[in-house]
């Protein structure tokens, strides 16, 4: 039985007197990669801040890692959750590598700076990424797609077990959606971290997750493995959100397609 990484029960979350998040409950298991799916508006993003802690929210339960997030301190928290935001907020000149190696910050003491041979890892993670020409190259000359894969770089070599995605797509041309992606499900899978995604095309969500979870109207309707499921299951599930779809099959996969 798969331990249990990240447990919430009872979530809400308030942007003033509107309720954007209501009575949600999250439980993502060690090997498992999650896909969170929702509308736009939906509250995806407020789901994913209240889970590491960067937006208060209000739950009965949250855990991570068997501790009480609650009485955790920044750092802990930093050392056991990782998230990689849509969009990066770094706008001054650092290298590429020393952005990668800010993933050791929450190891560190208050003065300290990543070794040599931290840095050596942070190129490391670089070049799996095929980003090894751009490890010395100043982080804002940079295309969007390649900030986005270095930021991914830093979240791998943060090594938290659990690790939350806000589209980390977003800006990524076709392949590098693939390559992405597929680095994201092979490191959770490899070393048995937890993984909560927020995905714009529920097709990427089909191919890549093990599990998925519905958002409608700030409360989650449903969960399901499509794995486990048949294509008429699945369709039924999706059709929660989304209007005149058809499930499909190939190689063993889902493909949703707008049915005429």
């Amino acid at each position: 039985m798969e331990t249990v990484l990240l447990e919430i029960k009872d979530m809400s979350v308030s942007y003033g007197k509107r309720e954007v998040i209501k009575h949600c409950d999250i439980s993502l298991r060690e090997g498992k990669l999650t896909a969170l799916l929702g509308l736009n508006g939906s509250g995806k993003t407020t789901m994913l801040r209240a889970s590491c802690g960067l937006l208060r929210g209000r739950s009965a339960v949250w855990r991570v890692c068997g501790e009480d997030a609650y009485k955790m301190n920044e750092k802990r928290k930093a050392q056991l959750i990782s998230y990689v935001p849509q969009k990066n907020t770094i706008i001054y000149s650092i290298s590429t590598t020393d952005v990668v190696a800010m993933g050791f910050n929450p190891y560190l003491n208050f003065f300290s700076t990543p070794s040599k041979g931290q840095k050596e890892e942070a190129r490391g993670v670089i070049r799996e990424l095929g980003l090894e020409e751009k490890a010395d190259a100043d982080f804002m000359s940079l295309s969007e797609g390649q900030k986005q894969l270095i930021i991914l770089a830093r979240a791998m070599v943060q090594n938290a077990p659990v690790m939350l995605f806000d589209e980390p797509d977003s800006a990524l041309d076709f392949l590098n959606h693939h390559l992405i992606l597929s680095k994201i499900r092979e490191l959770i899978h490899r070393e048995g971290k937890c993984g909560l995604i927020t995905l714009h095309d529920p097709n990427f969500a089909l191919e890549y997750c093990d599990e998925i979870l519905i958002l409608k109207n700030g409360r989650v309707r449903d969960s399901f493995m499509p794995g486990l499921l048949s294509a008429g299951e699945v369709q039924r599930k999706m059709s929660l959100l989304y209007d005149k779809i058809e499930i499909l099959e190939h190689n063993e996969k889902f493909v949703l397609v707008k049915s005429i």
